[in-house]
């Protein structure tokens, strides 16, 4: 039953539709025309930890620590009565007693007695905090989706502009290219298609599309880390976000830029077992610390943070970006 239908069986049958309310499983409250609580359903004890007692008879407004009580809501509460108006999924977000943070959605219309001498308010109120937060992550997955899409056109682009067409025959190119993207394919993939890998050969796979035939990017390979799928399909993308914007803006824009890659174990302050990768670009344009930092930068930080419960350090050296990136070793 919608709310609409409810308030036609009010109007025209006040002790039927009184029953169906307490049935209805979204939080619904009457208010007189002052906004005091005539009455509340069972959904609306059970959303909100709260007695009859402490409610009916009291003001709207002062319910639980306050949270109703916004000036723009409650003059348009103040307006249904006397002028007919409805509210439609007016937003709320408060940190509700003993439920904690809630984002709420009220909708109110008139309801006329059926003595004719009493207009009362009906108030309806759902819980979108699920709903708000994946709308929230699905913008969050719409947005590096297309930061992924830019980069990965940029990085097709660069590869393009860096397989060299001297001396060669329109056919070599276009297989050398196409090597070349294969290649950058494969080093998404491997993370995604095992359970376990090892950093060694995850970094390998990640440099080869960005080698152009010469070792532009040298690795000194520290002890053996091993890595669960989780961890390498991170760490995998954290290390494309450094080779992308090397290519695009770092070492690897130009002819004579390197980086150099390398780790090693160590231990934080409470003995827990990390790894450092550092990742050195030289030979590159001078770099300076950015006034901001952009949407790659802060997908390297967040993954490093809240996917591989590390961090990420940088530094923007004139010579080029030292990059460290610190996350427990997992056996």
């Amino acid at each position: 039953m919608d709310l609409d239908e409810l308030y036609r069986l009010l109007r025209s049958s006040h002790v039927r539709a009184m029953g169906i309310v307490d049935t209805l499983r979204d939080p619904l409250v009457v208010l007189g025309p002052d906004l005091t609580v005539i009455s509340a359903n069972p959904a609306f004890y059970r959303a909100f930890e709260a007695s009859a007692d402490e409610t009916v008879g009291q003001s709207f407004t002062t319910l639980g620590n306050g949270q109703w009580d916004i000036d723009e809501l409650n003059q348009l509460l103040r307006e249904v009565v006397p002028k007919s108006a409805s509210i439609y999924d007016y937003e709320v977000t408060a940190d509700f007693p003993h439920v904690g943070r809630k984002t709420m959605l009220i909708t109110a219309q008139r309801v006329e007695h059926p003595d004719r001498q009493h207009r009362i308010l009906l108030v309806s109120i759902v819980d979108a905090t699920a709903r708000r937060r994946k709308e929230a992550e699905k913008d969050i997955l719409i947005g590096e989706f297309d930061h992924r899409l830019k980069n990965l056109m940029s990085v097709t682009r660069a590869l393009a502009r860096q397989t060299t067409v001297k001396g060669r025959s329109a056919a070599d190119y276009r297989d050398d290219l196409i090597a070349r993207l294969d290649a950058l394919g494969r080093s998404l993939q491997v993370s995604a298609n095992r359970d376990t890998t090892s950093l060694s050969e995850l970094t390998a796979q990640l440099i080869e599309p960005y080698q152009g035939g010469s070792s532009r990017i040298e690795v000194t390979p520290g002890p053996p880390v091993p890595l669960i799928s989780a961890q390498a399909m991170s760490l995998g993308m954290v290390l494309h976000e450094l080779a992308t914007n090397a290519l695009k803006y770092g070492a690897l824009s130009g002819a004579g830029g390197q980086v150099r890659i390398g780790w090693a174990p160590e231990e934080d302050p409470d003995g827990v077992a990390m790894v450092r990768l550092h990742w050195d670009e030289s030979g590159g344009p001078k770099t300076a610390p950015p006034d901001s930092h952009g949407f790659g930068t802060r997908l390297i930080t967040v993954s490093m943070e809240h996917e591989l419960g590390g961090r990420a350090e940088f530094d923007f050296r004139p010579e080029g970006l030292r990059a460290e990136l610190v996350f427990p070793r997992r056996d």
